[in-house]
């Protein structure tokens, strides 16, 4: 049966919405984020390394104290071996594109963000080999896939933690275990995972951590970074970009010791104020209590969603071995016609189509339609994930 699209006026709808994007980015964001982010505009304001005035000195405490709170988050070790930059994107960017050189052979999976892929392609155009471990239709990952791959030339193990799209979890601490059995490298993108998954670089053998500030760990949008281990030769990475660090400006060469091979130019301290007060609050509260109260909810919007008939769940349809990212199709209706109503008319807020991942959709078998996204978060309320499987039980019987 074809949908009925109805048309609101621009009012409509937008006093009292459900906010189901969170695998976008998290909202709404704890308060003290805004707060740490005013203070610094309002009290601070001066550039971290720039001088050494008390402005200055004060802006450069706020990053160090982030500094440690993301390697005490991620049990990195050292603070000084977190870089920071605006997003997991440019992460990705600098550990694939800092390490890996035309002859490296590199293994990923099928479940893997455009954030990854689109690298590795443009690695591999320049002699780089990549190899994509094929994962199952529910997007999960076999470590023994990944240790049939590994050849001479294999440098890199690179895979997400999270998938974006159904949620499900790779089997890092197995795939860090390989990694140190054959001497790789294990790149972990924890976009999805940071701040809703207990990572522990040292107990999961993780060499390097893609985080991004502005979604499980509810920080600002245009904070990110790399955490990395100690076995990562920092000399021998190769840095995005090059310029003035606030350090050692006598020489006209970049720095080779972290964080300041990796962050030139001035950093988003403001961003980063916010990100320090998020990390607290995820410190305060608790990732495991985090996990436990998304688990719930997942479980319920599954569970809901299961019950409706013509409505079929992609990914593991497990809230125990997923994270809160739940992929559906209504029968006979366009993913993106299904969120336009469940914006327009129920004032749901999700995201449809291929999530910037189109290899997890060639994996599920949704390339190139897509599937429709509810992605919970901590704020997200039992009394949301209900609304929001009632609408999609009404559009599945064409009384919407």
């Amino acid at each position: 049966m074809p949908l009925r699209y109805h048309m609101l006026s621009p009012a409509a709808g937008r006093d009292a919405i459900i906010y189901l994007d969170n695998a976008a980015t998290s909202w709404p964001k704890p308060p003290c984020v805004a707060e740490a982010m005013v203070r610094f505009l309002a009290e601070v304001g001066a550039n971290p390394g720039r001088a050494a005035h008390r402005r200055a000195n004060e802006a450069a405490h706020i990053i160090y104290d982030v500094r440690e709170r993301i390697a005490a988050l991620f049990n990195c070790g050292d603070p000084q071996r977190v870089a920071f930059g605006p997003n997991v994107t440019e992460a990705l960017n600098l550990t694939l594109a800092g390490t890996l050189k035309p002859g490296d052979h590199v293994i990923t999976s099928s479940m893997e963000h455009n954030s990854m892929m689109r690298p590795l392609r443009w690695l591999e155009r320049g002699g780089v080999d990549v190899s994509v471990a094929q994962c199952s239709a529910d997007g999960f990952l076999e470590p023994a896939d990944i240790r049939s791959a590994v050849r001479r030339t294999t440098k890199m193990i690179a895979v997400n933690h999270a998938s974006n799209v159904t949620g499900s979890i790779a089997p890092v601490r197995e795939l860090g275990a390989i990694a140190r059995e054959y001497g790789l490298l294990l790149l972990v993108d924890a976009a999805q995972s940071g701040g809703v998954l207990d990572i522990d670089m040292r107990r999961d053998m993780a060499d390097l951590v893609a985080f991004t500030g502005h979604k499980s760990l509810y920080g600002p949008m245009g904070t990110g970074g790399l955490a990395i281990g100690e076995r990562v030769d920092i000399a021998a990475m190769r840095p995005l970009k090059r310029g003035g660090t606030g350090s050692r400006s006598q020489y006209e060469e970049q720095p080779d010791f972290t964080p300041d091979a990796f962050e030139s130019g001035t950093p988003n301290v403001v961003g980063l104020a916010g990100l320090a007060a998020s990390v607290q609050w995820l410190q305060t509260t608790g990732i495991a209590a985090i996990r436990t109260k998304e688990q719930a909810l997942t479980r319920r919007c599954i569970n809901g969603l299961r019950a409706i008939d013509g409505v079929r769940i992609y990914g593991p349809g497990d809230a125990e071995r997923q994270v809160a990212n739940v992929c559906f199709t209504v029968r006979n209706a366009d993913a993106g016609a299904v969120a336009r109503i469940l914006d327009e008319r129920f004032g749901v807020l999700c995201r449809a189509g291929l999530h910037c991942s189109p290899s997890a959709h060639r994996t599920m078998g949704t390339f190139p339609n897509g599937t429709v996204r509810f992605s919970i978060g901590y704020f997200t309320t039992e009394d949301d994930v209900d609304a929001a499987v009632s609408a999609v039980e009404s559009i599945a019987r064409g009384k919407a």
